[in-house]
């Protein structure tokens, strides 16, 4: 069973990052406002990024990863700019 890291654009220009076993099932719960918390008040959302991973494990480690990254980092990887993305990791570790 494959599980999803996703992101979410929310109303407010935030993004709101999570993970699922079901994507088309856990978008539609975000949408409806039937999850508690960041997305409930501040929708529609949108699917901007999401990929898909072989065990729980690696989906809750990409999301973790993803929810300490800047605004920048994450609309590099939105837009698959690898090389911003690298980058941005390494003016990180600099500071």
């Amino acid at each position: 069973m494959p599980f999803w890291t996703y992101m979410l654009h929310c109303a407010d220009r935030s993004f709101y990052t999570g993970h699922t076993d079901n994507l088309q099932t856990r978008i539609a719960q975000h949408e409806a406002g039937a999850i508690p918390g960041h997305t409930q008040n501040r929708r529609p959302i949108k699917l901007v990024w999401s990929q898909e991973f072989g065990t729980r494990m690696e989906a809750l480690e990409a999301e973790r990863q993803i929810k300490g990254w800047s605004r920048a980092k994450k609309l590099a990887l939105i837009r698959e700019d690898w090389k911003l993305i690298s980058t941005l990791a390494r003016s990180n570790q600099e500071k």
